[in-house]
């Protein structure tokens, strides 16, 4: 297989410390959080504003890159499934894909709503949620 090198254009920071404690998906009580971002990425951030819905994309540094089933949402009571089927952070690549708001943009700071990224993660890249066709 080919090889992508992937570089953090910033981090999280959340009140979430414990992967296990963790919230599986942000609907489901995770905080708001901040993610922070390099200075090299500023202009890329210019047209942000609070309000806005964008698809946060991170390096699920802590998931297990050998694992290709499991058991979704960690219940034993479940049928193992191929981790493609699932939103598992243990996978090949451990991408992790977060819906979220902005509630403030503070120069290379954005604080939104709802992400159960724990604090540290590495953010590799941020992309709007599309509305409809003639809006984009």
């Amino acid at each position: 297989m080919d090889e992508y090198v992937l570089r953090a254009v910033g981090r999280v920071e959340s009140s979430l410390t414990d992967l296990a404690a963790a919230p599986k998906q942000g609907d489901e009580g995770a905080p708001e959080a901040w993610l922070v971002f390099d200075d090299t990425v500023a202009e890329a951030l210019r047209d942000l504003a609070a309000g806005a819905e964008v698809l946060v994309l991170t390096w699920l540094d802590r998931g297990r890159r050998d694992v290709l089933s499991v058991q979704p949402r960690d219940d034993r009571t479940r049928p193992e499934m191929g981790v493609f089927s699932t939103r598992s952070p243990d996978r090949p690549n451990p991408i992790g894909l977060h819906r979220v708001t902005i509630l403030e943009v503070d120069g290379l700071r954005l604080r939104v709503d709802r992400l159960e990224a724990v604090d540290g993660t590495p953010v590799l890249d941020l992309k709007p949620v599309l509305g409809d066709v003639g809006d984009r």
